[in-house]
């Protein structure tokens, strides 16, 4: 309930307000209005394919809060980013992964910043004492704000990220 209950209120640098909640089954719509304008450009990074119709279905119907916390950042009715927490299980049950996607018209603007400082605040209080960010070690801006919130590059995993074309990229 505490999940499901919470809403955070948040002004970004240029004044503009942002509320931060969880991700609900009804929420497809504003998965669609978040990842449609998505290029090629910015695909290539997701985990999953984002532009197939059923992923998103089933993100919406699967949702379980207790292996992913997916919050979404809503300017008026509009998705314009989002955040997970993905919780581990057994011997890594102390350990989370955050993950963030933003519009382009939302980077640069304070509110992956917003949204990570929220998905930390929830891993405390699930009792994580770890969290993990894996970033693309070209996107040194990205690193920076992660560094800047308290994460600490531990190492660059050489070839670790593949694209879907095959070409490959350290992570830290």
């Amino acid at each position: 309930d505490q999940i499901r209950n919470f809403r955070e209120m948040v002004t970004l640098k240029d004044g503009v307000y942002v509320l931060l909640r969880p991700m609900v089954k009804e929420d497809r719509t504003h998965l669609d209005q978040l990842y449609d304008p998505v290029g090629e450009d910015d695909i290539r990074y997701f985990r999953h394919n984002i532009k197939d119709p059923a992923v998103l279905q089933d993100w919406c119907d699967r949702l379980d809060y207790d292996s992913v916390l997916p919050v979404l950042a809503l300017v008026k009715d509009r998705a314009v980013g989002s955040g997970t927490l993905h919780f581990y299980h057994g011997p890594k049950r102390h350990v989370g992964e955050v993950r963030l996607f933003l519009s382009k018209d939302f980077r640069k603007r304070g509110l992956g910043m917003k949204i990570i400082r929220v998905l930390v605040d929830f891993a405390r209080r699930q009792g994580l004492s770890q969290l993990a960010a894996e970033v693309i070690a070209d996107k040194t801006k990205v690193v920076r704000a992660f560094e800047q919130i308290g994460f600490v590059a531990r190492c660059t995993l050489a070839d670790y990220f593949m694209f879907p074309d095959g070409d490959c990229s350290d992570a830290v």
